[in-house]
């Protein structure tokens, strides 16, 4: 028997920021990155809004900067901002929507663009038991400077979805996506039920067009 499972964005979704955004204003806060990191990140951020970025050219260069740091340090670094700055922002209706699929016998599952050192805290917290995101590749402890291919991102987002649907049996027609963004478009054409939530100027309009409903979060 096939399973369902009830896919959410992170940014803007489940919660109500960008952790993207709030992790850049952290390290610049510790001076922990630099005026040119700085000013390179925003406006990769500002794209990725605008739904106009190619992210795994961005996450190629991103993660090559990475090479040779610890990963057990990252990790217990972020679950800390995580526990200090992000859970507050979840979304009291994100929280009411995995409950209700829970109930319903879906499996539930988070489907990210960011690393898994923000989204397991984030699904620990919430109950989520599965994590789709962009990984990075370590060696020994230490980041090689690469990510696993491709990122959890666009149409990404749907091979890693159907991954994780091959090898759990879960059927993409009857399954659930909730995303606040344009980029995702590619799954939530995938998925047989979608939900378009707190959404950019582009998906709005999109979502109009098309008919689907819209939900403020």
């Amino acid at each position: 028997m096939s399973q369902v499972t009830a896919f959410f964005d992170v940014d803007c979704t489940l919660l109500r920021c960008n952790s993207g955004s709030r992790w850049l204003a952290y390290l610049r806060r510790n001076h922990e990155i630099s005026t040119w990191n700085a000013v390179r990140a925003s406006a990769w951020l500002l794209r990725y809004k605008l739904a106009l970025i190619d992210m795994e050219r961005v996450t190629t260069i991103a993660v090559a900067d990475m090479r040779g740091d610890s990963e057990a340090e990252l990790a217990d670094k972020t679950r800390r901002w995580v526990e200090a700055e992000i859970l507050d922002e979840v979304a009291p209706i994100g929280r009411e929507r995995i409950a209700w699929h829970k109930a319903q016998g879906h499996l539930t599952a988070i489907l990210t663009t960011s690393t898994p050192y923000v989204a397991e805290p984030l699904a620990d917290h919430l109950g989520i038991e599965h994590i789709l995101c962009t990984r990075l590749e370590v060696d020994a402890g230490r980041f090689r400077g690469t990510h696993v291919r491709p990122a959890c991102f666009g149409s990404g987002k749907v091979y890693w979805a159907e991954r994780f649907a091959g090898e759990r049996a879960v059927d993409l027609d009857a399954s659930w996506f909730y995303t606040d963004s344009y980029s995702d478009l590619p799954m939530l054409e995938r998925v047989g039920v979608r939900r378009v939530v707190n959404p950019d100027p582009r998906l709005r309009r999109h979502a109009r067009r098309a008919g689907w409903d819209i939900e403020e979060w």
